[in-house]
């Protein structure tokens, strides 16, 4: 989990091409979702427009540097459509007052922090150390431009009313429309019934499945978990040789100098924080 500071004013390295893309200037927020949708890139040509980098493409953030696979990774807007609401919405947390639905001002947001899927994981009110106070992202209803909603009982209602008005609004709601007891059903032959069992099994795995030119049943938002690049970028790691040997903060050795990157060996880079080391070093 880090700060949204550590996010900030990082190089941007692509690991497979060597080069160095930009520096990190801010964030983008999806606040639907509660998650970073992406970091917003300045770079040479900064006045040619917005570059985004979608937070799915981020390989690692580490003390450093931001890492990603390719320069290809990185958006102009042109070419980013799917981000225009967020850059619209322009929220930013950071400075918003913090206000409970009971109409309480909590304080003012100075912080927030991020976990490794680039969800907020809470912000922090205050800018006295003494006298800050964390909320978790699950006491949080709104993440607005100007105010952020904290979760809380509306004054004159006990938690027992509001239970209480949800489930009279629940009874009210409209009924499905099979109410009726059913007939007792006649016995299926053994064959049909073995049939709708095959078909019950076998329809998960069609919903699942990818099918050219069709619609899929949910539609992914830019806040998706980052593992999948992170996986992606182990495959491309795996088999290769290292250019030098790479070592711990304490001298112990992760891997020598032309030997095969393995698991092994990208599971001790992660624990000892040298996986930006390694990534940067194999041929």
């Amino acid at each position: 989990m880090k700060k949204s500071e550590e996010f900030l004013g990082l190089p941007i390295i692509s690991i497979t091409e060597g080069r160095e893309l930009g520096t990190s200037k801010s964030l983008l927020i999806d606040a639907e979702h509660g998650s970073i949708a992406a970091i917003v890139i300045e770079d040479e040509d900064w006045y040619r427009g917005v570059k985004l980098l979608p937070y799915p493409s981020v390989v690692a953030i580490g003390h450093d540097a931001v890492t990603i696979t390719s320069s290809e990774d990185i958006l102009i807007l042109d070419d980013a459509v799917e981000y225009e609401p967020f850059l619209d919405q322009n929220i930013r947390i950071i400075g918003t007052k913090a206000i409970t639905k009971g109409g309480t001002i909590q304080g003012v947001v100075s912080d927030i922090f991020i976990d490794d899927n680039g969800k907020i994981a809470k912000v922090v009110l205050g800018q006295e150390a003494d006298t800050q106070k964390e909320i978790t992202a699950e006491e949080i209803s709104i993440f607005g431009r100007e105010v952020t909603i904290i979760d809380s009982a509306v004054p004159g209602k006990t938690p027992v009313q509001e239970k209480q008005q949800v489930s009279v609004q629940a009874k009210d709601a409209p009924k499905p429309a099979v109410q009726q007891p059913k007939s007792p059903k006649i016995a299926e032959p053994a064959a049909a019934v073995e049939k709708k069992e095959e078909e019950k099994t076998v329809k998960p795995e069609v919903k699942s499945s990818p099918t050219p030119g069709a619609v899929p049943v949910e539609k992914e938002t830019p806040s998706v978990t980052a593992s999948s690049a992170e996986d992606r970028h182990r495959r491309f790691l795996l088999g290769k040789k290292a250019t030098k040997r790479i070592t711990t903060d304490n001298g112990i050795v992760i891997v020598e100098e032309g030997a095969d990157i393995t698991e092994e060996v990208l599971q001790k880079a992660k624990l000892a924080n040298k996986f930006i080391d390694l990534s940067m070093n194999v041929k």
